[in-house]
């Protein structure tokens, strides 16, 4: 959800005219989603102790079955991240402008904490028009960046969980096998860094100077939120499998390598 919620921020950008403070912003929101992360962690490494425990088939099936369920709940999140956009793109450009006042991020978050300050969020809630869909359009923009997109947030949603799963598969290699989730992650990366994010970033530029409309950032950040739905409960599910075989297989060749 808040992976998803930081899409948002380009629009804020844009409105505010303050597209550097914009992207520092979606690295401070990112630190809910990496906490997160890090207490979902540990409760994923017992449920691959437990497998391991008892290593019969249909133990290893139910732990597939869970993270299955895991990937679902992303969806979700990410879901509702999509219609919360429109709420915390006004946020997030309140957020902006306070900033410029104060200069810092705590300061922001402690005025936005304040019982006020927390009914005018609460007020704020809006989901998102039907008549803001009439300007979505792909009609002038890339459209190679935005299926990579799909790939590359599919690959994101599973790469922990398919080193867990091979770790579970070969617990003589578990600790090789859960430390190989870069090689799934890094393709991901590597395709992120190289065609999604420059192409959004150049769109977004471009409206900050009034080379391109506004819209054309709403329409960015629709169908990147779109490629993340559509990644996270269709392409996740279906490699979720093959990419566990395929760190199952570069765990045994490192194993074999090292004997």
């Amino acid at each position: 959800m808040t992976e998803s919620l930081a899409y948002s921020m380009r629009l804020a950008g844009v409105r505010t005219k303050q597209i550097a403070i914009a992207m520092s912003f979606v690295t401070s929101t990112l630190l809910i989603s990496r906490l997160s992360n890090m207490f979902q962690a540990p409760l994923l490494g017992a449920l691959v102790d437990k497998s391991t425990l008892d290593s019969s088939g249909l133990t290893l099936s139910l732990l597939e079955s869970q993270f299955r369920f895991i990937i679902v709940a992303a969806f979700c999140g990410a879901l509702v991240g999509a219609f919360l956009t429109p709420t915390f793109g006004t946020l997030y450009q309140a957020a902006i402008k306070r900033f410029l006042k104060v200069g810092s991020i705590p300061r922001v978050v402690g005025y936005a904490l304040k019982p006020s300050s927390l009914v005018k969020i609460i007020k704020s809630f809006r989901l998102p028009p039907l008549s803001s869909f009439k300007k979505i359009s792909l009609s002038s923009i890339p459209k190679g960046f935005l299926i990579i997109n799909v790939v590359v947030t599919s690959i994101y949603t599973i790469g922990v969980l398919c080193s867990l799963l091979a770790g579970a598969y070969l617990p003589e290699f578990r600790a090789t096998a859960i430390q190989l989730s870069g090689i799934v992650n890094g393709m991901a990366t590597v395709m992120f860094t190289l065609f999604v994010d420059p192409s959004g970033a150049r769109i977004t530029d471009q409206a900050v100077h009034d080379k391109r409309p506004e819209d054309d950032v709403r329409s960015v950040v629709f169908f990147l939120q779109l490629g993340k739905l559509v990644g996270t409960l269709f392409i996740a599910q279906l490699l979720f499998k093959p990419l566990t075989k395929y760190i199952m297989m570069v765990t045994m060749i490192i194993s074999k390598s090292v004997s």
